[in-house]
């Protein structure tokens, strides 16, 4: 190709410039996932003894979008390096006591530049994090014990608030200009004013530590909490998920899961049932005491209640002759303490009704009377 034709201007640039400058781009586009996974994969080398049980393509699956990103930055500053015009021209000039500070358009471009890249690399940061974490999480889910299970997630939200916190400051010394150190002197004096603004905050984080402390409950614990009964899924900084029976989703702030009173159903090691069950009237007093021992034997042998059982002729109501059943029962488990409590009430049912007894109901007897002139008069 003629020289001279590559070195004709158009628009303040060279043809031999902007051919390198797309050049460069489809280069770039060409490479980025290729360059991604060899990068993902080498930077996993560095973890490889550290998570022996994970794979390759978990580690590269976190990394890919952050490196495909970095790699299109870098690309396409080298790329718009290679044009001239209009990247020097002012857009801002200012005279201060007698000096000239002006802005191109180069430095503008340079400063973005250097945020998305800042931005890639603590965004890779980041997702190492999530893949640390997720070796941890297998671990934990190893052990017996769920505290870990509880703690991982927890601190992995930590240090990436911490990694971000150091991202911003980077961000404002490098692309800004500021001086940090004078910003953090400067934090310390407003520290008070941001605390008393953020007060609920800071009291749902250090809730988050109390919990941490002192283990009221740990992931998977049933609890009943703020009126609810729910199984606690996750403590994050400020709040606690938990999910109810009815499985609908709940978030409690840190600050009243340890101010309010608390239950932790799981650490029970019973679940006491207590019901009334009223018979007829017309049942004789040999087939109510036939009735309670029966019942009392079959929840007392049955191999899931304690020994604990009361089953008494408790009162005379309304309507009926009540018996009151009070037992424990030692699975905690809320799915097999249902079909328990189901089971045994199928049993008492057939055990009224196989002494020829039988349930009453609200009822009322009315007796009519008629006086002298023949109008009859009702009476309950």
């Amino acid at each position: 190709m003629d020289s001279s034709f590559l070195n004709q201007i158009v628009l303040g640039n060279s043809i031999k410039n902007y051919l390198l400058f797309i050049s460069i781009i489809l280069f770039g586009l060409f490479l980025k996932k290729i360059v991604s996974k060899m990068l993902s994969k080498l930077i996993f080398t560095l973890f490889k003894n550290f998570a022996k049980q994970s794979k390759a393509n978990k580690f590269v699956e976190l990394l890919f979008g952050p490196l495909q990103l970095l790699i299109m930055v870098i690309v396409f500053y080298v790329a718009v390096n290679q044009l001239d015009y209009p990247l020097n021209e002012i857009i801002f000039k200012r005279t201060i006591n007698k000096s000239v500070y002006t802005i191109t358009i180069i430095n503008v471009l340079d400063k973005i530049f250097i945020f998305l890249i800042i931005y890639s690399a603590f965004k890779i940061l980041l997702r190492v994090i999530d893949f640390v974490s997720h070796v941890f999480e297998y671990r934990a889910s190893l052990t017996e014990s769920k505290t870990d299970d509880q703690l991982v997630p927890f601190l992995r939200e930590l240090f990436k608030i911490i990694t971000i916190i150091f991202g911003v400051f980077f961000v404002m010394g490098a692309v800004f200009d500021l001086n940090v150190a004078t910003i953090i002197a400067g934090l310390g004096i407003g520290g008070l004013a941001i605390a008393l603004a953020a007060q609920d905050t800071l009291q749902n984080l250090l809730g988050s530590f109390t919990i941490f402390a002192d283990k009221p409950f740990i992931v998977g614990d049933l609890v009943h909490v703020a009126g609810y009964d729910a199984v606690v899924e996750k403590v994050g900084f400020r709040s606690t998920v938990v999910r109810t029976l009815d499985k609908t989703l709940v978030i409690i702030p840190n600050k009243k899961m340890i101010d309010s009173p608390l239950e932790n159903l799981t650490l029970r090691n019973l679940r006491r049932v207590k019901f009334n069950v009223g018979v007829l009237y017309g049942t004789s007093e040999a087939k109510l005491r036939t009735i309670t021992e029966q019942i009392k034997g079959y929840i007392d042998e049955h191999h899931e209640t304690s020994m604990d059982t009361l089953v008494t002729f408790d009162a005379f109501g309304d309507s009926s002759l009540n018996i009151q059943v009070l037992y424990y029962i030692e699975i905690v488990d809320y799915a097999i303490y249902m079909k328990i409590k189901e089971e045994i009430n199928y049993k008492v049912m057939e055990i009224i009704l196989n002494n020829g007894a039988d349930f009453a109901f609200p009822s009322r007897t009315l007796y009519h009377k008629f006086n002298d002139e023949g109008i009859r008069i009702n009476k309950e």
